[in-house]
């Protein structure tokens, strides 16, 4: 037998494994409110991870999430688990962001355990405004991804990938990686613009993250309930007050989001 034929049939029987694996990407929902234990099942035949909240997210005064990360994985649910950041106007300082940084990844990695997450798992810090990062912005940022991975968990960002057009089109995605200085960083992106977003759809077949035009996001936020007018006027199937609701769930509004894992913060514990 040909050792050369064998060696090279071998190894693209390898690359063709390699590319169907790459192939298949995972639906997954994230909202402020926890859902409620009753609805747990009928989201699961629809999507394969949820966001989950370590505290409050934006614009709420509680978490509902907390205390239901058992639950959630017994669902068969994966995670993406969001620990909620601070504005521009909450940083003040350089120095003030640093301390601030820190202090809310000591509070993240607190959370994280007390809600039963593994060592290792993901958390994804939520940069809500967008455009080029300030100094204070970078300086929060850096600080807490830095003391997330010092405290043995792993670190990811949510931040935008839409060109910022009062800014120069610069894109938040882009800028946080080009001044990460090396860091391992996750990247959670949003995107609702069509294109290249589907709009609020449910495929049976995900969309690559990479197709919301961040090649490096590992999960894409492709559709934000309510819609946003501003940036998503032309996307398709949203429901008639604006909100994206999953199959025979029609008063739970939903963001959409596309990974590539079924647990994209590896939070599972089974």
């Amino acid at each position: 037998m040909n050792c050369r034929w064998v060696a090279a049939t071998a190894a693209l029987l390898f690359s063709c494994a390699t590319l169907l694996a790459q192939s298949e990407f995972y639906l997954g929902f994230d909202r402020n409110d926890y859902p409620g234990d009753a609805n747990l099942n009928a989201l699961r035949r629809t999507f394969s991870f949820a966001g989950y909240w370590l505290n409050n997210p934006p614009g709420e005064k509680n978490n509902t999430w907390a205390g239901h990360r058992a639950t959630v994985e017994s669902a068969g649910f994966g995670f993406l688990v969001l620990f909620n950041g601070r504005l521009y106007a909450d940083l003040k300082t350089v120095t003030n962001a640093i301390r601030l940084g820190q202090s809310d990844a000591q509070a993240a990695v607190a959370a994280a355990h007390r809600e039963g997450f593994p060592e290792e798992t993901i958390i994804f810090l939520d940069q809500e405004q967008g455009g080029r990062m300030l100094p204070e912005q970078k300086a929060y940022i850096y600080a807490w991804l830095d003391a997330v991975i010092a405290a043995g968990f792993r670190a990811g960002i949510y931040c935008s990938g839409i060109p910022a057009k009062d800014d120069g089109n610069i894109v938040t995605a882009d800028d946080i990686r080009q001044n990460a200085a090396g860091r391992k960083i996750a990247y959670f992106v949003t995107n609702d613009a069509r294109p290249p977003s589907p709009g609020c759809a449910f495929p049976k077949r995900p969309p690559n993250p990479a197709e919301s035009g961040i090649p490096f996001g590992d999960i894409w936020q492709f559709a934000q309930s309510p819609q946003r007018k501003d940036v998503a006027g032309g996307c398709t199937n949203y429901n008639h007050d604006g909100n994206c609701y999953p199959p025979g769930l029609s008063q739970l509004h939903v963001d959409l989001d596309a990974a590539t894992s079924p647990d994209p913060s590896h939070g599972r514990t089974q």
